[in-house]
């Protein structure tokens, strides 16, 4: 078994949701004592899973610009939409992870902006600057798990290096639930980026600039 230590609940809230397309729940949001990286990252539990079943579970990295801006360039804000409802709809948890840009802050990621707009792809872009392409650890999230007395999932994710982390880390993922696919004109480069480098499953036909 990993060795971390056991993290606990801080303080538990009911919050409803509404998002701006008219979908609402109502949410309890988790706050937690002990997290190993110091971040104030949040469980938002949705829903009852079904007698049996295993709760679905989508660790959603914060992304400040897609998520409240709405930004094309990426997909995030529609994934966290997304994941909302169908975590309801099944029982489960969101866990809401700062780690802006895959880790490397708010501001390095508007450079890594930067750097896309001269022709770099998502990936080359963070390396360019000197960063890891991807700089996520998900200790604390399986510390919130434990936590919340998950110990075992379906994980709404494309990103098979979730699903690994979390079961290098004791967490037991039943299966792996792939999100919808939502481009724009502005983030396909991006989204056929994730496939190509980090093996995402998305569907790599569909991901034309046309």
């Amino acid at each position: 078994m990993p060795d971390f230590p056991a993290a606990t609940p801080r303080a538990r809230v009911r919050v409803p949701l509404r998002f701006q397309d008219g979908y609402g729940v109502d949410a309890e949001m988790v706050t937690f004592h002990g997290l190993v990286d110091g971040r104030e990252h949040l469980a938002i539990v949705l829903g009852d899973p079904a007698p049996g079943a295993a709760p679905l579970v989508r660790m959603h990295s914060e992304c400040l610009t897609g998520d409240v801006f709405g930004s094309a360039r990426c997909d995030c804000g529609p994934q966290l939409r997304e994941a909302v409802e169908r975590i309801a709809d099944q029982g489960g948890v969101l866990l809401y992870l700062r780690q802006e840009g895959r880790g490397i802050g708010l501001y390095n990621k508007l450079d890594a902006y930067a750097l896309q707009d001269q022709g770099l792809d998502t990936y080359e872009a963070n390396t360019a600057l000197g960063l890891p392409e991807d700089a996520r650890d998900y200790t604390a999230a399986a510390q919130m798990l434990g936590a919340l007395g998950i110990g075992e999932l379906d994980l709404l994710s494309n990103n098979p290096d979730k699903a690994q982390q979390l079961r290098d880390l004791g967490i037991a993922v039943r299966h792996r639930v792939p999100t919808g696919v939502f481009t724009t004109a502005h983030n396909v480069r991006y989204l056929r980026a994730k496939v190509l480098t980090t093996q995402h499953t998305l569907p790599l036909a569909d991901l034309t600039a046309g």
